[in-house]
């Protein structure tokens, strides 16, 4: 996996990057959790600049997040429901999501960007549902820069053991995050700090 993943970003570079989200988010069986912690982890060791990773993850979320809601917007249930499994979007994948957005609401669309399978569906219902544009891109939006913040942010953190952190994170899932997510904003915090103080003393 690690050396197919280094071969599609030394090819394609940022716009692989971009790409590989944007149809993942859509509802191909990618590893994005996969690509970005490794993308993180490049970055970490100065393969890729983590500033154009991190934009180029985040754009291409957020407008595969963007294709799903309009898809399910402009084209209904009935369209998810014939052509759905091209993309891997089963029924049983949208009970699940159904049952989240009737206990949740619209924070489904936060956290289920951390849930495979479920990230690839909630949009697609947020826009059969009329969900209002602002309304979706709060939480939507939002939920995918925690997202590429955590997994990029990870990469960059644990260095060559990112393989053993995404395991760990897969493992034990939710209960997990509510800590790695805190870790990682805080690291942000400092290195945005660092980076003002060193501005500072040139």
């Amino acid at each position: 996996m690690e050396q197919t993943l280094m071969e599609w970003l030394l090819e394609y570079g940022y716009i692989g990057i971009f790409l590989f989200l944007v149809f993942g988010i859509v509802g191909l069986p990618l590893p994005d959790e996969i690509m970005m912690t490794f993308v993180g982890y490049l970055s970490s060791v100065g393969r890729l600049n983590l500033y154009l990773a991190f934009a180029s993850a985040l754009i291409g979320s957020l407008c595969g997040i963007t294709v799903s809601y309009l898809l399910g917007w402009r084209l209904g249930y009935p369209f998810l429901k014939k052509y759905g499994p091209k993309f891997f979007i089963t029924r049983r994948r949208l009970r699940i999501t159904q049952f989240l957005f009737r206990k949740y609401g619209n924070w489904v669309l936060f956290f289920g960007y951390f849930i495979p399978g479920v990230r690839h569906v909630t949009a697609y219902l947020a826009g059969i549902s009329n969900l209002p544009w602002t309304r979706f891109g709060l939480f939507a939006y939002t939920g995918g820069l925690f997202w590429c913040l955590t997994f990029i942010g990870l990469g960059y953190q644990v260095g060559a053991n990112w393989e053993n952190a995404l395991h760990l994170l897969h493992r034990y899932g939710m209960d997990l995050l509510w800590i790695v997510v805190p870790l990682v904003l805080v690291w942000i915090g400092w290195a945005i700090w660092q980076s003002r103080v060193d501005s500072d003393t040139k």
